[in-house]
């Protein structure tokens, strides 16, 4: 399913003129070759380029080049580009004999595909393999300049009368020939397109994920007779054909290197499209899922999303927006030289969008006048596990699979979600918006009978009777009494006795109590008063006595009750403020 939605995408992509078509690829280059009529090298030109990010060191160019060879530790060359072992025969590497001999498989390699092209641009490029002497390249004044560079692994292509030869028609149809030619692979039927031909035993390297090998890393792969089936041998156990091997990964490394439409959590690699390749469509759900900036504010955002939800087309950056079609998310993960599938979701872009405002409308709590964020994108959200002085911040790779494929689905939220929250609250003593947000989520989505609905609410409840919910409101103001009778007190009840009050409240607040009635002798006649009220209406709504002990779904209650208690004291301060 994977690779039929990845091959589709670059069909797509073929037909915008997006991506190159079989046979050919981007490559890294920095020098051309100009050679002359007579195969003699004239100059070497310098191709690196200023990026565009600022930086001030040059860049090799990407250009459209004849697709790459995948290679092991064998020779195995390029057609009119590669590095100076294959196009010079001299390297920096110290090997000189294996040099030459790659030169020689070059030279082999150009004489096999351009020997009956007649085409002045072809000639001269086999004049030049016939004449070159890697013995001699060091003495030759064309390559003084660059030499270090040259045979430092940088990659060069052939220049000749100012224009490149891979552009030279006659060339380029010389090349398709031997590329489409078939392979080395026995006839097999094509698990992708059905059709029949030579299967490829290596695809090529998929380049770009974060934490993979440079050199690329593999999607499908087969490297130990464990995994091999029937004696086939590599990718020969799932056998594809050269063009859908070629589309796949075009496709693929095509997504990853569009950085705008790519999210990383954690070690997982985010990857979505639509399947009529609207990158609008890429847009927008990058702006709803992980709050990624777009040309309009939250509120028409969100206004476009509802009308999403709901069935209606929408303009998105001058382009019309079909709820109803095809849209793929693919989450990647790497594994050394592999790459692991976290998830791969398949759906209507309206649908995803439906479950995605469905999750943004539980996580919906009273915030607090310093958060930037009108709804919290998922990438915070998971933050809130991780303990975030620690060396390594990256959330649970098993969490994030997790916790992205049931907001996509809609399904039941992870069980650790819940444990990781509850573990930082634990550690910390503090409960941040995201924490109380994932709380209210959670149950609101994987229901508790000790966690009512009359709990799970936005704001401050003052009507819920829920014991383990009032008793957190009740510490809440303790810890406003403390406050005011200390302002500069260093360490609060909360860092000492929140994990202990929320677990064993008979314990604790009969403790608690007794320290506040000598904290309120401190206040003023009217604070005092005023925070005597809170305590007896709030006692009021408890029974006779604490709970001995409050279970884990309870203590979420307590959790949620200190959190909307305390912001409605500080957003009581900030009316003041304001008028």
């Amino acid at each position: 399913m994977i690779l039929q939605a990845l091959t589709e995408h670059y069909e797509t992509l073929a037909a915008q003129g997006k991506v190159d078509v079989l046979g050919w690829g981007k490559a890294k280059i920095s020098y051309a070759l100009c050679i002359r009529d007579d195969g003699g090298l004239e100059r070497v030109m310098f191709l690196k380029q200023i990026p565009a990010n600022g930086k001030k060191d040059p860049v090799p160019q990407l250009i459209s080049l004849p697709a790459a060879v995948k290679r092991t530790v064998g020779i195995m060359p390029n057609f009119l580009w590669d590095n100076s072992s294959y196009l010079l025969g001299v390297d920096d590497k110290g090997k000189p004999q294996r040099s030459v001999k790659c030169f020689e498989a070059c030279r082999e390699l150009h004489r096999e595909i351009l020997g009956d092209v007649d085409s002045p641009a072809a000639r001269a490029v086999l004049a030049f393999f016939e004449r070159w002497e890697p013995s001699k390249a060091q003495e030759h004044p064309a390559l003084a300049e660059y030499w270090a560079d040259l045979t430092a692994s940088a990659n060069l292509v052939f220049l000749w009368q100012d224009r490149y030869v891979h552009e030279d028609p006659q060339v380029r149809q010389a090349w398709q020939a031997h590329y489409g030619s078939g392979g080395d692979g026995p006839e097999m039927a094509c698990l992708v397109t059905g059709r029949k031909g030579p299967a490829e035993p290596v695809h090529p390297a998929i380049k770009g994920v974060v934490g993979a090998q440079s050199s690329g890393a593999a999607l499908v792969s087969f490297n130990a007779p464990a995994f091999c089936s029937y004696g086939h041998e590599q990718n020969l156990n799932a056998p594809m054909g050269k063009y859908a091997a070629f589309a796949y990964t075009t496709a693929l490394n095509t997504l990853i290197a569009d950085r705008e439409h790519v999210n990383r959590i954690g070690e997982t690699t985010v990857l979505f499209w639509a399947k009529s390749g609207r990158s609008a469509c890429q847009n927008l759900f990058a702006g709803a899922l992980f709050g990624a900036k777009t040309p309009y504010s939250v509120g028409d955002l969100a206004g476009m999303v509802e009308k999403l939800c709901k069935g209606e087309a929408v303009t998105f950056d001058e382009t019309r927006l079909d709820p109803n079609g095809t849209f793929y998310v693919l989450g990647l993960a790497p594994n050394a030289a592999r790459l692991s599938v976290r998830f791969f979701l398949r759906d209507s872009f309206g649908n995803f969008l439906s479950n995605l405002q469905n999750h943004q409308k539980r996580l919906e709590i009273v915030r607090p006048s310093y958060d930037q964020f009108e709804q919290i994108p998922i990438w915070s959200l998971l933050s809130e596990t991780v303990n975030q002085n620690s060396r390594d911040k990256s959330p649970s790779e098993i969490l994030t699979g997790e916790m992205l494929y049931a907001v996509l689905t809609d399904t039941r939220y992870p069980a650790t979600l819940l444990n990781g929250v509850v573990l930082r609250i634990r550690a910390e003593h503090k409960i941040t918006r995201g924490r109380a947000a994932i709380l209210k989520a959670y149950y609101l989505k994987n229901p508790h009978p000790d966690v009512p609905k009359e709990v799970l609410q936005v704001s401050l409840n003052p009507d819920c009777h829920d014991p383990a919910y009032v008793l957190g409101r009740l510490f809440s103001v303790l810890e406003a009494i403390q406050s005011a009778a200390n302002p500069d007190i260093n360490a609060t009840i909360v860092d000492k006795y929140l994990n202990s009050a929320s677990a064993t409240p008979s314990r604790i607040f009969p403790m608690l109590m007794n320290l506040a009635r000598k904290h309120l002798r401190k206040l003023e006649t009217g604070k005092k008063v005023f925070y005597d009220k809170q305590l007896t209406a709030l006692l009021g709504l408890l029974e006779d006595s604490y709970p001995d002990r409050l279970s884990l779904p309870q203590q979420g209650s307590f959790q949620l009750g200190y959190y909307h208690q305390t912001q409605a004291r500080y957003q009581k301060k900030e009316e003041k403020k304001d008028v």
